[in-house]
């Protein structure tokens, strides 16, 4: 079946496959997403906890900084198989787009213990990037060197399960890098449920004070803070997508052996055939799009790896939509049922699809990009 092949000389990449099989036995995918949706959660505190006790969370946080220190190939794998066991906890904002985010910050106190929270699973960490009718601003207090906080943030995972906001906003100097614990006077959270059934989070900031030591990070925009942390949360998402997609194919394959009509297995028929044939073609080449965007990646190249990231997200996205489509449609009526999990893969594949960017979005900039060389 369709898989990201990665290089693995020492077998971490089998080792964190097999990891994620093992644990999804114990917290199925399709039970947590039905849990969450019921209870109108954004997560699973003890599915968040067993992945943090299994060095899912710091993968790419460096090693000094207490986490496992691996490479984006590794971190694909894991969101690859993340995606085909449906396990829909945050890996690639809370985990990825954190670490990364922290990873770039200079030394402090502040970062350490957000930093060491987020790989022991103590802390949940949501970054909070996307402004909502307006910008979210700070300005310095006239006394003690602290801050205050005014504006909205918009889509924040885990928004209900953080214990700390990393916040991006505007200041005098440009853009910084901020630390908000949940509680804080002035901050309210509101949700709605997303495609998929978890909360998704709208985060509102009233002239919230923050002391000096919250800011982690400056730049001169927030884009410099954002663009090499989005750069890593867009594989994780892509390959994510393509292990969506890869399992929607098996599910559907199955299926269809069992599924009899007119006394034969529907998928003795040849159109069904050339259907699934489409499904696989789809998928592996979501796989190689991924695989390509982590070989570019390593070679150091800004504008390939970013091309080719953009490329891995859009294609990733286009096929686990389109094969997720084709699997409930091959499930008959059946696959309209919520007891049927193939609806759930569609309806994660969707949200996934829109999370820093939807294909069409992605490919634009991919031609922008193209064009200024």
């Amino acid at each position: 079946m369709p898989q990201a092949v990665l290089d693995d000389p020492d077998g971490t990449v089998a080792m964190l496959r097999d990891s994620v099989a093992t644990l999804a036995s114990r917290f199925p995918g399709p039970a947590s997403v039905r849990a969450k949706r019921a209870g109108g959660r954004d997560g699973d505190a003890a599915l968040w906890q067993a992945m943090a006790e299994a060095g899912w969370t710091g993968i790419l946080l460096p090693e000094d900084l207490g986490g496992a220190g691996l490479t984006l190939a590794e971190q694909v794998a894991l969101s690859e198989a993340l995606g085909r066991a449906l396990v829909s906890e945050p890996i690639a904002t809370s985990a990825v787009l954190s670490s990364c985010l922290l990873g770039q910050a200079a030394q402090s106190a502040e970062r350490d213990r957000l930093a060491s929270g987020l790989v022991d699973g103590n802390l949940v960490l949501a970054p909070a990037w996307m402004d909502m009718h307006g910008r979210a601003t700070v300005a310095r207090t006239a006394t003690g060197g602290g801050f205050t906080l005014s504006g909205a943030k918009r889509h924040v995972d885990f928004a209900l399960s953080a214990t700390d906001f990393l916040v991006v906003a505007e200041t005098p100097d440009g853009a910084g890098l901020f630390s908000v614990p949940v509680g804080i006077a002035g901050l309210s959270v509101e949700t709605a449920p997303g495609v998929d059934g978890a909360a998704i989070g709208t985060i509102r900031f009233d002239q919230c004070a923050l002391p000096a030591e919250s800011l982690i990070a400056e730049a001169s925009s927030p884009n410099s803070l954002l663009d090499e942390p989005v750069l890593h949360a867009r594989v994780a998402l892509a390959a994510e997508l393509a292990g969506l997609g890869s399992r929607a194919v098996e599910i559907t394959i199955d299926y269809t052996r069992g599924r009899v009509q007119f006394g034969k297995p529907i998928a003795s028929f040849q159109v069904i055939q050339h259907r699934l044939v489409d499904m696989w073609t789809d998928a592996e080449f979501a796989c190689a799009a991924v695989v390509n965007a982590v070989d570019t990646m390593a070679l150091g190249d800004a504008r390939a790896a970013q091309m080719a990231v953009l490329a891995a997200k859009a294609r990733a996205g286009d096929a686990a939509i389109s094969i997720c489509r084709r699997a409930v449609h091959l499930h008959g009526a059946m696959g309209f049922t919520d007891e049927c999990d193939i609806g759930l893969y569609l309806k994660r594949a969707t949200s996934l699809n829109a999370t820093l960017g939807q294909p069409e979005d992605l490919r634009l900039e991919f031609v922008n990009l193209e064009r200024a060389a």
